[in-house]
């Protein structure tokens, strides 16, 4: 994750390897930067990796500023040597701008014994501040800066709806609007959302403090610091007694600050928020390569054709009373229906009037199903990994002619997406059983995102398989509990042999074997939708 902090690092750290494809780059901007910061002291390195695990990054000891090339793409893609190499590269171009900012204006370092919640909110001031004070400097180069905007934040800068990640996310972007950098029509849903959240006083309050920062001496480590402490008791946050920056809960879901943060990105990407959040997911939660796919058996086939065939008499059993419109007798005749159907003949139309009437037996309207499986593949469930990836394949299969919706979920060392909803997936992905839990919350967070599991209005439900042994139970059993409130009936399968925790606001069944697994699934969504 991109966090402002990681853009300017003291010390004197290793330089990132010189690639000889890229060291055209690295010597053409290196020229180049004094340019941009009237400093003939800085070097500029290019290449694969830079940057410390942030896009750029500045080491203000070393007087090196790094870009990572992978926002530049191939090294022939233009001539860096050239003036016009800027715009084929505009967000690598706007890093080594961004960079150039810090190089040039953020001068005074963090006074040792400073709370590190208190440096990461400096250190977030200083973002915006650094920028504003560039673009004043040169203006033209606001262009390039407003490129690099997207590139510097992360998706989950805003994972929980708490006034911490609220105030950051208008740290982000609310200042960069009073540092000219962006508009305030770009980020309007943001606004509105961390307005929800903070409060109009408490937000006016932040702006103050930003806006004053923005006037600050680039050598003042004294008003940079007292504004962060200001920033901290506005947020009713004492370093004293919290030194370290609050983390999100782990057992709580997103709110409207990450759909806000989405909807933004997307905007500025040229991309509808549904294709930017499926490009999200498929970058973090696709299945690892070592995962092999192959053609679904004959076995296979059957069982999907069976369960469509359960889940089609599950909606259309105990038929109610109803009545039924028809264009010919026999029936009751309505007059007025009637009199329609002749004008539109006289007229020489097609009639669409229904002048008969008649009583029938129909199947009662039933909601559309939204079933999420989520299942365990760390190596004590090894023998559960190969049957639950053919489930995943019957369950899409059966679900599509349905009107019912299925995702398949792993959990261990990370959530990967098996089987994304509303999609035939033609081939059995085959899951590899290793590693650990420790990604359940993630796997919740990603079905309810896929699914809107807390929803009401519709049919959910949430099928877990897996023993129960996660590394922290508490917020996994939040996560189910709010699930739970929501509507949501949430069934846990756990394997008989195996030992591991039972958590509340569950239906926990006991399965002997992977196969009784998968029955108990398919049966809970056909007696789902009978009693809907």
């Amino acid at each position: 994750m991109s966090h402002p902090s990681t853009h300017r690092a003291a010390g004197t750290t290793t330089a990132a390897a010189s690639i000889p494809d890229w060291q055209a780059w690295s010597d053409a901007w290196t020229r180049h930067i004094p340019v941009l910061t009237g400093r003939t002291d800085l070097t500029v390195t290019v290449a694969p990796g830079a940057g410390g695990g942030a896009p750029a990054c500045f080491y203000p000891d070393a007087r090196r500023i790094e870009v990572d090339a992978t926002h530049i793409g191939a090294p022939d893609i233009t001539n860096p040597r050239r003036a016009g190499h800027k715009r084929i590269v505009p967000t690598a171009y706007g890093l080594l701008v961004h960079e150039a900012a810090h190089a040039t204006h953020s001068l005074w370092t963090t006074p040792p014994g400073t709370p590190p919640v208190v440096a990461a909110v400096a250190d977030l001031l200083e973002e915006s501040r650094a920028e504003n004070r560039h673009r004043g400097r040169r203006r033209a180069d606001r262009r390039w800066l407003r490129h690099t905007v997207t590139t510097l934040l992360d998706p989950g800068d805003a994972p929980v709806d708490d006034p911490w990640h609220a105030a950051h996310l208008a740290g982000l972007l609310l200042a960069r609007v009073d540092a000219r950098i962006i508009t305030a029509k770009d980020i309007r849903g943001v606004r509105a959302a961390v307005t929800t959240v903070l409060g109009r006083k408490k937000l006016r309050q932040l702006r103050d403090v930003w806006r004053q920062a923005h006037t600050v001496d680039d050598t003042d480590a004294t008003g940079m610091i007292d504004l962060a402490w200001r920033w901290c008791r506005i947020l009713d946050i004492d370093p004293h007694r919290r030194p370290n920056p609050p983390q999100p809960d782990p057992g709580e879901f997103s709110g409207q600050l990450a759909q806000a943060l989405a909807d933004y990105l997307a905007h500025t990407a040229g991309l509808a928020p549904a294709e930017y959040t499926a490009q999200q997911i498929h970058a973090r939660h696709g299945a690892p390569a070592w995962w092999t796919r192959r053609d679904p058996t004959d076995a296979e086939r059957a069982a999907a054709r069976t369960l469509a065939a359960r889940l089609r008499r599950a909606r259309t059993h105990s038929p109610e009373p109803d009545t039924r419109t028809s264009p010919i007798p026999p029936g009751r005749l309505r007059t007025r229906h009637a009199i329609t159907a002749e004008a539109q003949i006289a007229a020489g139309s097609m009639p669409t009037a229904t002048p008969w009437q008649r009583r029938t037996q129909v199947p009662p309207p039933k909601p559309h199903l939204h079933l999420a499986v989520l299942v365990d593949t760390s190596a004590s469930m090894r023998s559960y990994a190969a049957p639950m990836s053919s489930a995943g394949w019957i369950l899409a299969h059966a679900a599509a002619s349905n009107q019912a919706t299925t995702t398949m979920i792993g959990f261990g060392s990370r959530a990967t997406l098996l089987v994304p909803p509303r999609q035939r997936p033609a081939q059995v992905l085959q899951m590899r059983a290793a590693g650990g839990t420790t990604a359940f919350g993630d796997a919740v967070k990603l079905a309810d995102q896929l699914l809107h599991l807390r929803q009401p209005d519709r049919l959910r439900m949430l099928a877990v398989v897996s023993d129960g042994d996660l590394p922290n139970t508490t917020p996994a059993q939040r996560l189910i509990t709010t699930l739970h409130q929501a509507g949501c009936a949430v069934l846990w399968l756990r394997p008989a042999d195996l030992a591991g925790h039972t958590f509340t606001h569950t239906t926990t069944l006991q399965v002997a074997d992977p196969i009784q697994a998968v029955d108990a699934i398919a049966d809970a969504a056909v007696t789902a939708l009978e009693h809907a």
